[in-house]
């Protein structure tokens, strides 16, 4: 049966009764007004004829009737030549497209010239000549970790670099995301670590506080920043950087460098305490060198993410890789989280995740998108976008995860005693183990058994040097392509920032220029070319797019 709309038919008894209570309505209303004598204004009588000096100001009145005028008679001139500025240029659009329809080839060569350029700036070569940049011009160099899985972090190539550029640099480790950790383990890791230079326990802020986050929070009044904008341990690193300031007698720069996804922007802006970085969970966000600035005598450079060897095993790849899981293929990511399930406790994964036992990762990804809901037609689970969630959890600060150091601590071989006592000369150790240890007390730590017990594959090999770096170019397009829309965001907040924050803008700039390949080459670090440090590494370690739906909830169907 169809449905029917409801009939407006009244009897005449309620209609009648209707038009009465109206009736009296106005009645009560124009007796209301009498009362308060609720008159018609009256007209402006003008200025009287007794009035004195009424020439003069009956003057001032038509001078400025003739200057409203005359400015009604420009402002429709400046429209009319702002009409005619729009026509000639929508004039010219139209020619030009027209040119272009006409030479097609040409067009074409043109966009796939733009295309290379763009792939130019997110390509590994230019991350790697920035983070030349970076380890040339910094006096110290920050080496950020993941305390989850320190010696994954760790890049033997750039730490060799830094030890034997013969000059007076220094290598600091900064253990970022200690809350992620079991407070047994950070103190194991920080006894191990300290050995070979000197380390800094972290907690870097997720998420700064700006005034366009205040904008946010005044509006949703649920918004709650207490956790993500929570930070501990700048004051120790920032103290531990202005006496070796003092001792050096000048201004210093501090390089932060990493693999992805270890926190080197959400350091700064810990240090700074505000937003001066772009910070995301989609790996290679930062691109530039850019300088941002503590106080007089500090200055901090941002860089662009360690690019991981792939000679690197499925694991180090998956976690330290620079290209984003949902650019880049289902067979490696897929490849990438057996890595990953193989490599931690089996019936703590089951416990994080809520699910029952499982044969194979294959499986796990099945039993895990079944739970979740994430199905494709037919009820069959959708395990290549699952795995994709999973590699992103990881990669983030979602799952906590721990691993163990090594039983036996061997220096590396670019490492001797003497480098050591070299790299911590200029700091008060027994004053950096002290606040090491409040930072860790004030922490609230997660349970042994609340996280994942993880094997981890030691140091991840990485490439420096521009002439050593192997594109792959539908890795890169492809990440291109899924980078594009973040772009633009990060590029629409930077532009919402300089317009609020006009004081600010001389703490941070951002470095393109100024550094040749010329400069490179020759520049940095020259005694490292002849010495060659005597031995040379050789380090062998073992979504679809959601179709909109096209219902539309103001009409009716039926």
């Amino acid at each position: 049966a169809e449905l029917r709309k409801a009939s407006k038919r009244l009897s005449c008894h309620k209609r009648y009764k209707i038009q009465k209570k109206i009736r009296e309505h106005h009645r009560k209303v124009r007796k209301e007004a009498k009362k308060r004598k609720q008159k018609k204004p009256k007209k402006d009588p003008g200025i009287p004829s007794a009035a004195p000096f009424k020439e003069e100001l009956l003057r001032e009145a038509e001078q400025r009737k003739q200057r409203l005028e005359e400015l009604k008679q420009k402002q429709k001139l400046n429209r009319q030549k702002e009409h005619e500025k729009k026509r000639k240029l929508e004039a010219k659009k139209n020619t030009a497209t027209i040119k272009e329809k006409a030479e097609g080839k040409e067009s074409s060569d043109k966009s796939k010239g733009k295309t290379k350029k763009l792939l130019n700036k997110n390509s590994k070569k230019s991350f790697c000549r920035e983070l030349m940049k970076v380890l040339e011009a910094s006096d110290v160099v920050l080496e950020v970790l993941d305390a989850r899985d320190p010696m994954g972090c760790r890049c033997p190539q750039l730490e060799q670099a830094v030890t034997c550029s013969g000059g007076n640099k220094k290598l600091l480790l900064v253990l970022n995301k200690i809350d992620l950790v079991p407070k047994d383990n950070i103190e194991k890791w920080l006894k191990y670590l300290k050995k070979e230079f000197p380390t800094v326990a972290f907690k870097s802020a997720t998420m700064m506080k700006d005034k366009t986050m205040e904008q946010v929070t005044k509006r949703r009044a649920r918004v709650d920043f207490s956790e993500t904008s929570q930070y501990f341990g700048s004051k120790c690193l920032l103290k531990l950087l202005q006496e070796y300031g003092k001792t050096q007698d000048k201004a210093i720069q501090v390089g932060v460098v990493g693999f992805p996804n270890v926190g080197k922007s959400s350091i700064i802006n810990s240090l700074k305490g505000k937003r001066a970085c772009n910070v995301g969970l989609a790996r290679g966000v930062t691109k530039s060198m850019q300088i941002v600035h503590l106080d007089k005598q500090t200055k901090m450079l941002d860089s662009p993410s360690i690019i991981a060897d792939p000679s690197n095993s499925a694991l180090a790849l998956a976690l330290r890789s620079i290209i984003d899981p949902e650019g880049s293929d289902s067979a490696d990511v897929l490849e990438g989280v057996n890595a990953i399930i193989n490599h931690c406790s089996k019936q703590q994964v089951m416990m994080h995740y809520n699910i029952p036992d499982f044969r194979d990762p294959e499986e796990f990804l099945s039993l895990l998108a079944q739970k979740r809901g994430m199905l494709k037609k037919g009820g069959v689970p959708d395990t290549e976008n699952m795995a994709k969630l999973v590699l992103c959890d990881w990669t983030g600060a979602r799952i906590k995860y721990y691993s163990q150091p090594p039983g036996f601590q061997k220096l590396p071989p670019y490492l001797t005693e003497q480098k050591v006592a070299e790299m911590q000369e200029g700091f008060n150790l027994n004053n950096l183990e002290q606040e090491n240890s409040n930072t860790v007390q004030a922490l609230k730590h997660p349970s042994p058994a609340s996280s994942i017990a993880f094997q981890s594959t030691g140091m991840t090999n990485g490439t420096i040097e521009e002439n050593k770096v192997i594109e792959e170019g539908s890795e890169w397009g492809n990440m291109e392509t899924s980078k594009e829309e973040e772009e633009e965001l990060t590029e629409s907040d930077d532009d919402e920032d300089d317009m609020e924050e006009e004081d600010d803008d001389d703490d941070v700039e951002e470095v393109n220029e100024g550094f040749t390949n010329e400069g490179l080459n020759e520049g940095f670090f020259p005694e490292l070319r002849k010495q060659h440090c005597s031995k040379s590494l050789s380090f062998s370690l073992d979504k679809p797019v959601d179709e909109d739906d096209a219902y539309d909830f103001n009409t009716d169907y039926v």
